[in-house]
């Protein structure tokens, strides 16, 4: 806490410092960032919201072949890898219900949800590099985006270029077998815009039987065919393969954390099995926009997906063939009359059925053997959205926001059966109401209260386990908010606050049998209190007489009190203890430095306390400082091409760390090591 509370007076003082405005940079000044997630341009510094922006700079600063390390970035955003391709991603604390894969949240490519009807996400499909920029909202934020108790995660894919035709190409490599390529080509015009993106990615991994292979291609284009006339689509193509290693006990962990899980005198070992997934996927979505009038509006969109999917597991080998069909629209109308008050109103839908054919065989040496269960379950949620907002006298921004949600699944149970079995949840109000002051040009106040909404997940109604949960009810609960954006006059320093407290109830939890198979119940609720605050500066801005040109810190801190309450599980009471799987305190730091020829540095530190790995708060995985750093040169090539050479080492410090823990494990296997001090170099070249 005294840690804390110094780098909050240190970050007041700093904004305090007389400084002369500079050039502009690269980096967009804090009044011209704009945030397209409630559906048309919103500055961020007066959205009242608790919304990030991270954009294609920030996002080439780093490795380029995970989203692990860009998202990290951000307060209250925490994503982890057990092993290379098997991602979790979290918001405020969300992972208590996700041994793997990415629940309670909802992601949307564009405009089109990556998240299927059945509450799952495949993000580990994408390339990183594919995505221009990334907007998160974080709390629940149903209003406008349906069932979630998380918050909500929006992946871009068109480039912000001025270039009519643009060609690059890259390719990388580094330790434990790393060989990535990768090429882009961007065609553009006054009314047409074409992006392809082709990735190939592999690594053996550091544990072993962690090995990855990732193929992917994507087409992203926008024709404007006539004024007011839009068409626009994304289509991805994936094929995922990653090995899972499996979880250690604490001894096995210590005596060789880059093994694979072994096996006991009941159970074969991960990679006696081969166990992995084995993940084919393709997406599309095509929408259309037209301009009414000036101050209306019309979006619509349709969207589906094909998956065939295979994991080969230590007791047993899953098969899954999935298709998902959605439809998305909405209508915008907004005054385009100068005035006190500026109303703009959204009224929209989403639908979406998600379809999936389970069966589970033996496994016998990563070999489908004897048919032990097959099931079909179909899921399908709609929900009705409505959005008022309106600026008052160019100070206040008032929300008023509200959802009908509806979900409901069926399934038949057993290969043979007939019998078609329905789960139906009541409709589910989901309102946010916001409210943003902006008290001068540096400094808006904000404030907000939402319900979060989420029912079970297809993958928890019918876990590994085999059997189909149909009491499993969903989880709700509200969120209150306020916070504030500062910035100084000449846009060189930067602050954001959030503080918050969210009250779920019914909290949906992993379980594990005695056969190692998942199964979830809902276990109680938890308070969740939190302090998010992240600092931006520029010590030097584009100064072209010295050796550092620009020098850019950013720091944040992450605070969570997260308590479980009314919290029981058979017999066992864990009421007062600590959210599993959630850190009390992460503090994040990076240095971003530019020097002349094009040379340039940027390092980044990470302090992640100790996080309770069982509901009981008897193991704890251990705090940890990870230390990253890139160095890259550009050189100009004739007729405006350019070559960039870059280098980089992940964990200098050569910490032994899990960031992803396996939680509430059975036999104590919670540990997944990272890998120890590693490097990796590359060169991207654009013509």
């Amino acid at each position: 806490m005294i840690r804390t509370l110094l780098f909050i007076l240190a970050g007041w003082v700093f904004l305090q410092l007389p400084l002369r405005a500079q050039t502009a940079d690269s980096i967009k000044p804090l009044s011209e960032v704009l945030i397209q997630g409630y559906l048309s341009d919103q500055n961020l510094l007066k959205t009242p919201s608790a919304a990030a922006v991270i954009d294609q700079i920030q996002i080439k600063k780093q490795a380029g072949n995970s989203f692990i390390p860009v998202l990290n970035t951000i307060p209250g955003v925490r994503m982890e890898e057990r092993s290379p391709g098997s991602y979790r991603l979290s918001i405020r604390g969300t992972l208590l219900r996700s041994p793997f894969g990415i629940r309670n949240l909802k992601v949307y490519m564009d405009q089109y949800p990556l998240t299927d009807a059945g509450g799952n996400t495949y993000l580990n499909l994408i390339d990183i590099n594919s995505v221009s920029e990334i907007e998160i909202l974080k709390g629940p934020d149903g209003s406008l985006f349906g069932a979630n108790s998380g918050g909500v995660v929006l992946l871009k894919t068109m480039n912000k270029s001025t270039d009519s035709l643009s060609v690059s190409a890259g390719l990388q490599g580094g330790s434990f077998g790393l060989i990535r390529q990768n090429a882009e080509v961007l065609k553009q015009s006054e009314k047409y815009q074409l992006k392809l993106n082709e990735a190939w990615q592999k690594s053996n991994g550091y544990r072993d039987h962690s090995s990855l292979d990732r193929k992917y291609i994507q087409a992203s284009q926008r024709w404007s065919y006539q004024p007011g006339m839009e068409f626009r689509s994304v289509i991805f193509y994936s094929d995922l393969n990653y090995l899972t290693p499996g979880g250690l006990t604490a001894t096995q962990y210590q005596d060789n954390p880059r093994s694979a899980r072994p096996a006991t005198a009941f159970l074969p070992g991960a990679a006696d099995q081969k166990a992995g997934i084995h993940n084919k996927t393709l997406f599309g979505g095509l929408l259309h926009e037209t301009k009414i009038s000036n101050s209306l509006r019309h979006v619509a969109a349709v969207f589906g997906s094909f998956t065939d999917f295979k994991n080969p597991f230590i007791s047993n080998y899953e098969i899954r063939d999935e298709n998902n069909l959605g439809f998305r629209s909405y209508l915008e109308l907004a005054s385009n009359r100068s005035g006190l008050i500026k109303p703009k109103l959204h009224l929209g839908l989403e639908v979406q059925q998600s379809n999936s054919d389970i069966a589970n065989y033996g496994n016998r040496g990563g070999i489908k053997d004897t048919l032990q269960s097959a099931d079909r379950l179909k899921a399908f949620q709609h929900f009705y959205f409505s959005r008022f907002s309106a600026e008052i006298s160019n100070r206040f921004i008032f929300e008023a926001a509200l959802s009908l949600n509806y979900f409901k699944y069926n399934f038949n149970a057993g290969q043979q059966s007939t019998d078609l079995l329905n789960r139906k949840f009541d409709p589910q109000l989901m309102p946010r109401i916001a409210i943003s002051y902006l008290a001068n040009a540096n400094l808006t106040l904000r404030s907000s209260l939402s319900k979060g909404f989420s029912p079970p997940a297809l993958a928890e109604i019918r876990s590994s386990n085999q059997v189909i949960n149909s009491n499993l009810e969903a989880e709700s609960g509200w969120n209150y908010e306020s916070g504030l954006r500062l910035k100084s006059t000449d846009d060189r320093f930067r602050l954001d606050l959030s503080a918050y407290y969210y009250r779920l109830e019914n909290a949906i939890v992993r379980r594990v049998d005695d056969s190692d198979d998942d199964y979830f119940v809902n276990a109680g609720g938890t308070n969740q209190y939190g302090l998010e605050l992240e600092i931006q500066g520029w010590l030097i801005k584009h100064n072209q007489t010295k050796l550092i040109r620009s020098l850019q810190v950013t720091s944040s801190i992450t605070l969570n009190k997260y308590r479980l309450y009314n919290y029981s599980v058979g017999s066992d009471t864990y009421s007062g203890n600590s959210l599993t799987g959630v850190p009390g305190y992460i503090h994040y730091t990076s240095l971003s430095i530019d020097m002349p020829s094009d040379f340039n540095v940027f390092a980044q530190h990470t302090y992640n306390g100790r996080i309770p790995l069982n509901d009981a708060n008897t193991f704890y995985s251990e705090k940890y400082n990870l230390v990253q750093i890139k160095t890259g040169y550009k050189i100009n090539l004739k007729s405006g091409s350019q070559l960039q050479i870059y280098a980089g080492a992940d964990n200098l410090l050569n910490e032994r760390y899990s960031p992803g823990s396996d939680l509430n494990a059975f036999g104590g296997r919670f540990y997944n090591a990272a890998p120890g001090r590693n490097f990796y170099a590359g060169l991207q070249v654009k013509f």
